[in-house]
């Protein structure tokens, strides 16, 4: 498996696209004006707290005050204000926590207002940011995330990540970690430390102190609110949790942010540094690697995969609702429920796939092709759940319904990617309009199911807007010669006038609309 990623930088914005031997599995978008990323850490003040809810309003310098719920406090609340307030008056200066001495842990099903008040100051963390009408949602249980560990101030504790499965290697990591554990601090072991040697583990470790002493000198005398901790930047924090051995490139058009990931790949990964690439040639680099495509015919209403079968897309206030068509797939199986199986199947990893690439969230309900047999449904229920192993955002699969139906919940941080896949009619009708690049797809998949049918012996024509046939039959080799070299069948197009410019009919010698 080859695993690259292409950055792309702009004047306001810096996209990430993520490929899986060359497929789009993830694309992000870091913004210049997004001030409120998922681990961003803020000196706030609490606005109001409110019994009804059990949680607080919290102004954290948003529109719309952050909400933070009672549960979100962390049991060590008393202890994190105490030093915030110690720290920030200048009355201590030692950050180590190895002196401080802890008070006692909030009764875990207590009442806010028991523990917090109005404009007291607080340390809360962005773990969710700004969503359509709604504010931050934000904990004051702290969290400084590394390479291989997460670093918990104000707890002891010592967790490993669930993902590994060895319970050898789980108590291995264990041992290793209380050995350079810092008083005052829980270690929270991720599944990249799987095989990590002591070194490394008490290199990112002394990482994760320094940020944290870097941020406490920030909370003398800040104003209230004020960022306190920023997370790394989006492409860090991508190569942080995701970064691996199968990664074979890197390529980035800006020089300025070529040279801080290949700095950042270097501290990481050593080995790695040669695969960063700064991009230098005169096509743009999401076009040299196909991405500006696959973004045209992976957003929207409907999302095609191979053979003419395809999803369609819909989202609601309360959820999202996905339903798998078969559409013109060739039945090569012998029989309905095989074929409802291998669409299925297939419709599973592209879900898979269009929850990471949209990071779709909240609650997810999938309507595939009925099939009677229980090993069949059982065996979609594990496919699916394989190809969303990979998935970094926390989610939960329930097994199909008595009515096909496939209920999926998945965390959601961060506002949803929504791409438009629409343009203005060029026929000056007023309407918006599928991009040409979704219409050849969809050519494709008409001729592909022509060729393949009753018409596989007939000559066919395909009509169509002048503009597109230029686009077809122009360059070497045109899309008409691939066609030829695909289907071994010369394909004659008729450009038509009086064809709306994403119109098109596949007609046969005696002039009959096939398609």
């Amino acid at each position: 498996m080859n695993r690259e990623l292409i950055v792309r930088s702009s004047s306001d914005s810096v996209d990430f696209a993520l490929l899986k031997d060359g497929k789009l599995t993830e694309l992000h978008k870091e913004e210049d004006n997004n001030d409120f990323s998922v681990g961003d850490i803020f000196i706030a003040k609490i606005r109001k707290p409110v019994t009804g809810l059990n949680a607080a309003f919290v102004n954290v310098g948003y529109e719309k005050d952050a909400f933070l719920h009672y549960h979100d406090l962390g049991p060590q609340l008393a202890s994190m204000l105490k030093f915030t307030k110690q720290v920030s008056t200048g009355k201590l200066q030692d950050y180590s926590l190895k002196n401080f001495p802890t008070e006692k842990d909030i009764d875990k099903n207590g009442v806010i207002t028991d523990v917090i008040k109005a404009n007291q100051s607080i340390l809360v963390q962005i773990v969710k940011e700004p969503i359509s009408t709604k504010g931050p949602r934000i904990s004051s249980e702290l969290s400084i995330a590394g390479r291989y560990l997460v670093m918990v101030p104000f707890s002891d504790r010592v967790s490993v990540s669930q993902k590994i499965a060895s319970s050898e290697e789980k108590d291995r990591l264990k041992r290793l970690v209380r050995s350079i554990k810092p008083k005052g601090f829980g270690v929270i072991i991720r599944t990249v430390a799987e095989g990590k040697k002591v070194a490394e583990l008490d290199k990112d470790l002394e990482n994760l102190l320094n940020k944290w002493s870097a941020m406490c000198k920030k909370l003398y005398k800040a104003p209230t609110p004020s960022k306190v901790l920023v997370e790394l930047t989006r492409a860090s924090s991508i190569l942080r949790d995701i970064f691996n051995d199968s990664f074979t490139g890197i390529h980035v058009d800006d020089e300025v942010l070529y040279e801080q990931i290949k700095d950042y790949v270097q501290e990481i990964a050593p080995a790695k540094e040669s695969i960063v690439k700064q991009h230098a040639s005169s096509v743009p680099i999401f076009e040299k690697y196909g991405i500006e495509r696959q973004i045209k015919t992976s957003f929207g209403r409907t999302a095609s995969m191979s053979k003419g079968a395809y999803l369609i897309i819909e989202h609601t206030e309360a959820l999202h609702v996905v339903d798998v068509n078969s559409g013109n797939r060739s039945n090569k199986a012998k029989n309905q429920e095989d074929t409802a199986l291998e669409v299925n199947l297939l419709a599973a990893s592209e879900i898979a796939r269009q929850l990471r690439l949209r990071d779709m969230g909240g609650i997810i309900v999938v309507d595939f092709i009925d099939m009677v047999k229980a090993p069949h449904r059982k065996k979609l229920f594990d496919h699916l759940r394989d190809e969303m192993k990979d998935d970094r955002a926390k989610h939960k699969i329930l097994p199909p319904s008595k009515f096909g139906l496939i209920q999926i919940t998945r965390q959601r941080v961060r506002p949803e990617m929504n791409i438009k896949t629409t343009e203005e009619d060029p026929n000056q009708s007023g309407k918006q309009v599928e991009a040409p690049i979704v219409l050849i797809d969809k050519i494709n998949f008409a001729l592909e199911k022509l060729l393949k049918g009753p018409a596989k012996n007939n000559s066919i024509t395909l009509n169509i807007h002048p503009f597109i046939a230029a686009y077809l039959t122009q360059g070497f080799p045109s899309i008409r010669s691939k066609w030829f070299l695909e289907h071994k069948r010369w394909i004659k197009i008729q450009p038509r006038d009086a064809y709306t410019y994403l119109e098109y009919r596949f007609k046969n010698k005696d002039g009959k609309t096939v398609y």
